[in-house]
Parts: structure tokens; C-alpha cells; sequence
């Protein structure tokens, strides 16, 4: 049987949807292989046709003979996505598609599945998180709430990635919650200590000092969109310099339009100037994997005030790496991380920071939740996410497992 999956997001372009893609691809086809190796007789036949966009068909090098590449010129959220990728899709001949995010073309001449990650769009549908004028953005969640109802309804059946997410799913749009399979995303590269900062051979003092970021500081990696909730967090954080000059904010993420808004409500605060590398936060953009290990080992903790999340894959990586965690009580956080973090309130910055201060100043509680963080982390691997995602595949095409 052949299989389609929709890898446009395929790789660090895609953000987050990338890494999930990215890990479901490759595990897949590395659980299929070895079923094939193992037992020939017993495994899934699978063919599977990959469609990438141009900025991500280069980085996907399978090898594997069971995979087909096909380039796809159809950008996310596209008119080109409507109308011309069902044409691939129907010269493909599939027996099934998985699509991992909402944007299905509502053309699909085949039978799918479709990943909903979240509903942020849905519990946040204001101008302030897109860069498009409030006219454009307005007809774009029309758009939006059409194409994930006619996902939902024409699925086969529906991945989420979180408990939290599958009752919002139901609550919302009414989805059949026979259909819905909830599949958690894992954790790469889980942290043994200081072996994989040799591995690195990075020096960690050099690695801050090459950043301006001092000894003592709070860590933040993720995007900068408004539900991430980071003014609430500058504001806290103004609270907490005051009190303890000697601490920075370092904020990491791609500097883009998200991120300069929070540069400019930083600056408002008198915690950021451009050029000022004494600026009490600290706007390092995008920083590679090496480095980004350094910043967990040496932060004093993570925190992550999100108002929402599917599933909050940042904070369990961090925990991964070793990190101490503070994090937002909201969705489906508490679900995720478990009893490993100290969870606040977001919306109460008081709150926020005296579970802030509970973490720097309680040595005891920091290592415990340094432990507690691994432990909660491994819970997690990609490789049983692709695994129950086969599953699904299966049941969509009513094999028998």
C-alpha cells in the first residue's frame, strides 16, 4: 500500500511542526525497515511517497527504496495548497495521507489523517498574532475554522498529542471522539550529563562569553508568539532585576517580528538596548544545538509562561538537558510535565515570581526538580510516536495489526 506524508514543515524550517514532522518521517521509515529486516513476512508493506517543499527536499536523503520524494511548490496556507496539491496527490495514487497539521486541502482525492497539534487559533483569534492587517486576518480564521471542520469531519482518524488536546478537539468543533488518538511527542538527545558537552569540545565560559551572558541567568527557547505570554515574563523579570541586579533574561529564538516586539516591550521597560550588551535581557536569536546545551547546563532555571500549549515540548527538553523547570499551570502543561516542575499561575506575575525566587534560592527543590525532570523526560521518546502512528495508519486502512 502507499502512503503519502505531507513533510512541507520536514526540518528546522517547519519550527516545531518541523522537529514533529521531521521525527515521525524518519522513525517511521526506520520502524518499517527493520520490521522488513526482522521478518519479512510479518511486516507492513508500506511504500511511502514524501512530499517536501523546495526549502526542505535537499535535507530529506532517505535510504531507504521504499521512500519517493516529490517536490511540492505549494507554500502552508496557500491558495496553490488548495487548488494545486490534490493534483500530486491524485497522480500519486495513495491509499492513505497523513497530513501533520490542520491545513488539508479540502480537495484531498484520498483517504487521510490529519495531526491537530493545538487550537491556539481557536482560544486566541487576535491581530496580534499574525502580521497581516486585521481585515486579511479576519478572513484567514474564516479560512482557518473551514479547513480544520472539514479535517476533523473527513479524517479517517485524528492524531493530538495530548489528553488536554483531545477533549478541546471534542469540545470545540464536536469531533467523533471514536476517531481521535492521542500520541505523545518524545525527547531527542536526553541529556547524560556533561558527556555531550565534551562531545561538543565547547567550552562553556567561552560559549557565554561569546553571548555577554553572566553567570547567574533565566532561560527562555521558544517563538515569541502573543500566547507565549513573555510580556507578563518581562514584567516579573523587572521585578526580580530590581531586586537582584546581577541576574539577565536570555530570550532565544529567531529574531523576527514576534521577537522584535518583545525587544520593543523590553526596551519600554528599560531592560533592553540595542547594542547595549549589559542590557539586562538578553536577545541572543537563533543559537545551534551545541551552544543551546550550554545554556541549559548553566542556567539557573527554565521558565515558561505560556498561556497555552498542545503538548509544551520546550520545557520537557529542558528538563531533558538537566534544567530546572517553572513553569505555567495552563492546558496541557501540568498533563506533560507531571510533578517535575513548579507550576504559577501566568496570568499572576506575583505568583510568577515568587515560584521564580522558590527556585533560586532553594538549592534542595532545584535539584530535586533536576531529577524529577529527567525522570519525567524519558517518559517520552519519538520512536514510540512513530510507532503508534504506524498504529493509526493501519486502523485508517483497516489492516489488521
Amino acid at each position: 500500500m502507499k502512503i503519502g506524508i505531507d513533510a512541507r514543515f520536514y526540518g528546522p524550517v517547519g519550527k516545531g511542526l518541523g522537529r514533529y514532522t521531521q521525527e515521525v518521517v524518519d522513525n517511521i521509515i526506520k520502524i518499517s525497515e527493520a520490521q522488513a529486516a526482522d521478518d519479512p513476512e510479518s511486516g507492513d508493506d508500506f511504500q511511502y511517497v514524501v512530499f517536501l517543499s523546495p526549502d526542505n527536499f535537499d535535507e530529506f536523503t532517505p535510504a531507504s527504496d521504499r521512500v519517493k520524494k516529490v517536490k511540492l511548490p505549494c507554500a502552508w496556507y496557500s491558495l496553490s495548497e488548495q487548488i494545486v496539491m490534490p493534483f500530486y496527490l491524485w497522480r500519486s495514487r495513495l491509499d492513505l495521507v497523513h497530513f501533520p497539521h490542520f491545513n488539508v486541502p479540502i480537495l484531498t482525492p484520498s483517504r487521510f489523517i490529519v495531526t491537530i497539534h493545538d487550537l491556539i487559533l481557536t482560544h486566541f483569534p487576535t491581530v496580534r498574532a499574525t502580521t497581516r492587517g486585521p481585515w486579511r486576518y479576519f478572513f484567514k480564521n474564516i479560512a482557518y475554522r473551514a479547513v480544520i471542520f472539514f479535517a476533523l469531519w473527513r479524517a479517517e482518524k485524528i492524531i493530538t498529542v495530548s489528553e488536554f488536546s483531545r477533549s478541546d478537539i471534542i469540545s470545540k468543533f464536536g469531533a467523533d471522539p471514536a476517531k481521535i488518538v492521542v500520541t505523545y511527542e518524545g525527547v531527542a538527545n536526553l541529556s547524560k550529563g556533561r558527556d555531550s558537552l565534551f562531545v561538543a569540545k565547547l567550552d562553556n565560559q567561552e560559549t557565554l562569553a561569546q553571548y555577554h551572558i553572566p553567570h547567574n541567568f533565566l532561560l527562555y527557547v521558544g517563538n515569541a508568539y502573543p500566547h507565549k505570554n513573555l510580556e507578563n515574563l518581562l514584567k516579573v523579570f523587572s521585578h526580580l532585576h530590581a531586586e537582584r541586579p546581577e541576574f539577565r533574561l536570555v530570550l532565544v529564538g529567531k529574531i523576527d517580528y514576534f521577537y522584535e516586539r518583545i525587544q520593543a516591550a523590553a526596551r519600554a521597560l528599560n531592560l533592553w538596548q540595542t547594542g547595549n550588551l549589559n542590557s539586562p535581557v538578553i536577545f541572543p536569536g537563533y543559537v545551534p544545538d551545541a551552544q543551546l546545551e550550554i545554556f541549559y547546563a548553566e542556567a539557573k532555571a527554565y521558565v515558561f509562561p505560556s498561556l497555552y500549549e498542545g503538548f509544551g515540548l520546550p520545557p520537557l527538553e529542558a528538563m531533558a538537558k538537566n534544567c530546572p523547570v517553572a513553569s505555567s499551570d495552563r492546558a496541557s502543561l501540568p498533563e506533560v510535565l507531571g510533578e517535575a516542575a513548579l507550576y504559577f499561575d501566568p496570568e499572576d506575575t506575583a505568583d510568577m515570581l515568587a515560584k521564580i525566587k522558590m527556585v533560586l534560592d532553594d538549592q534542595k527543590l532545584r535539584e530535586d526538580l533536576k531529577r524529577r525532570g529527567l525522570d519525567q523526560a524519558k517518559k517520552y521518546n519519538w520512536w514510540e510516536c512513530a510507532n503508534k502512528t504506524l498504529a493509526v495508519y493501519r486502523a485508517a486502512l483497516k489492516l489488521n495489526d
